[in-house]
């Protein structure tokens, strides 16, 4: 006899199958489709997507509870759309590569790092990049032992057998960052050769609308359905017997939820605790005030509901500048635009973090903490990842080269995943620290480590890549397994390094003389205390849409209004 229960479960379940039943078909013709084929396919799902833009940012920053005229609506549109398309052009470039016979990295310059790495320079690579991003350059670092000519020959990974099937994958969307669940299906089709069955998190079900029409053009043939639903929908996709693999952006209790049982491969990107290692050097008052600045942007974008978000700041004790630059990170970290806490669950970690820390600093209207605490009371805040306004600093001996190793091994041995870790040095301390500098930084354990820069611009350079350092298990992976986006499609990879400039426009220009980058903004739009952030980001976002010169040359303008 059926029972209501059954007829409910059938009314969910249901539609799940049928739609993997499309996808089976879909994933066959994918598998007939030349290179050439695909990449026209990629522009098309580019003009869709361009053509959402506008709402996709909208719908996003209204979820959030950012008003309009917010001075942050900015963020969603960088990791929205701008993230989208710009990862589309790149992966089309790749294919574009490919299907003439050529490496995607045959033109890329290579290089070595400690350790018998083989170093691909991945952005900029074109001029655009470089006008735009001035400063900033992404490299990604290969296992130890692989050569660049084996890198060369295995770029391309699925693509490179474009007929073999991947099957049907099935990914888990994150509900922080909009993009994320775009990008994952992209990575899913082009790196592994697998159609997909996208079930949005719930935080997301306002923009599924919006990526159905930007992603129509895999729709419509089969290679992407879109689902919502809630954990039972989840648990019960993920027990599929049609479903040959899962991805997985979210908590590692979520991750422990799935993994018993499965009897698929699974990849996932689970956050962690991300350091912000101070070097200390000789800084000027604005070297201070700007990197202070920039400390707060790590933990405030999105309101701190990211697994990138830099959570413990680690200091040197006998650096002559500490209390100074302690001093401007409260004045940055309070004068920071109002926002909503808004991700579920986020007053409970505020709390946790109220109870463990009842000394810590409240700033922004009693809504983000500042926790100044020794390495001996640090052991929640370097083991839960509160996924919300807060911000510890946490203070080690030494200056140099023994602070910066002390540092590393601290992030390496005391912090919860793998994910990514920023480093803020000035080039006069860098130089002189010259070769043990870099071997720090090969010492660093994280799939992204930044160096005077934000592991987000990572994220966001389609070119670079993004996940836990290797190593990760299904009974073990703090920060996940595998990694995503890497558009040149890279075969063993070990990290992603970030370097940008220590210093902003005007000031970038005594620092670019000894190569360490110029930039031609005197504010990051990202920054959280930028003032034309909205305007310059919808402007970048635009111009990865229609490269309008005269438009751009407006925006850049409205950067220098910062």
């Amino acid at each position: 006899m059926t029972t209501t229960a059954d007829s409910q479960a059938d009314a969910v379940f249901a539609p799940l199958d049928e739609a993997i039943t499309h996808l089976q078909t879909g994933a066959r013709a994918w598998s007939l489709l030349t290179l050439g084929q695909r990449r026209t396919l990629l522009t098309r799902v580019r003009a869709a997507t361009a053509a959402v833009a506008a709402e996709w940012a909208d719908v996003a920053t209204t979820s959030k509870g950012l008003a309009p005229g917010h001075p942050l609506r900015g963020e969603e549109w960088l990791s929205g759309p701008y993230a989208a398309l710009t990862a589309l052009d790149a992966y089309a470039d790749t294919l574009g590569a490919l299907a003439a016979g050529r490496s995607p990295i045959a033109k890329l310059t290579t290089g070595t790092a400690p350790g018998g790495r083989t170093v691909v320079h991945t952005s900029p690579v074109n001029a655009t990049d470089a006008l735009l991003l001035s400063g900033y350059r992404t490299e990604v670092w290969l296992e130890p032992g692989v050569t660049a000519a084996e890198a060369r020959a295995a770029a391309g990974l699925g693509q490179r057998h474009p007929s073999e099937s991947g099957g049907v994958g099935l990914v888990l969307g994150a509900g922080n960052i909009t993009s994320i669940p775009y990008l994952d299906v992209m990575y899913e089709l082009l790196a592994c050769n697998r159609v997909a069955i996208l079930k949005v998190n719930p935080t997301q079900d306002a923009l599924v609308p919006v990526f159905e029409r930007a992603l129509a053009p895999l729709i419509e043939p089969g290679f992407l359905r879109i689902v919502r639903g809630g954990g039972e929908v989840g648990a019960y996709l993920t027990r599929h017997p049609s479903i040959a693999h899962v991805h997985i952006t979210g908590s590692e209790a979520t991750f422990r939820a799935i993994v018993p049982g499965l009897s698929v491969p699974i990849t996932a990107e689970l956050g962690g605790v991300s350091p912000i290692i101070i070097v200390p050097g000789e800084w000027s008052r604005a070297d201070l005030r700007f990197q202070a600045e920039h400390v707060a942007t790590m933990r405030l974008q999105n309101s701190g509901h990211n697994c990138i978000a830099g959570q413990v700041v680690i200091v040197s004790r006998d650096w002559a500048q500490r209390e100074q630059f302690l001093a401007e990170l409260r004045r940055a970290y309070d004068r920071a635009p109002q926002r909503p806490v808004w991700y579920p669950n986020s007053a409970g970690k505020l709390d946790a973090a109220r109870t463990a820390y009842p000394d810590a600093t409240w700033c922004g209207g009693g809504t983000r903490a500042l926790i100044d605490t020794d390495p001996d009371h640090a052991e929640a805040l370097e083991t839960t990842e509160y996924f919300s306004p807060v911000l510890g600093v946490v203070a080690l001996p030494g200056v140099g080269q023994e602070f910066l190793d002390g540092a590393v091994a601290h992030a390496n041995d005391r912090l919860t995943g793998t994910l990514g870790a920023n480093v803020l040095i000035d080039p006069v301390t860098q130089d002189a620290l010259g070769a043990g500098f870099e071997r720090a930084i090969a010492d660093l354990h994280y799939g992204t480590v930044a160096i005077n820069s934000w592991t987000a611009f990572g994220f966001l350079t389609p070119t670079a890549t993004w996940g836990a350092y290797p190593g990760g298990t299904v009974s073990d992976a703090p920060s996940g397994i595998g990694i995503v986006h890497n558009a040149f499609l890279l075969d063993r990879v070990e990290r992603t390094v970030v370097r940008g400039p220590f210093r902003p426009f005007p000031r970038s220009v005594s620092t670019a003389v000894r190569g360490h980058g110029l930039s031609v903004l005197p504010k990051p739009p990202w920054f959280v205390t930028a003032r034309t952030g909205a305007a310059v980001c919808e402007g970048f976002t635009r111009f990865r849409i229609d490269g309008n010169w005269a438009a751009m040359g407006v925006t850049l303008v409205k950067a220098f209004g910062a």
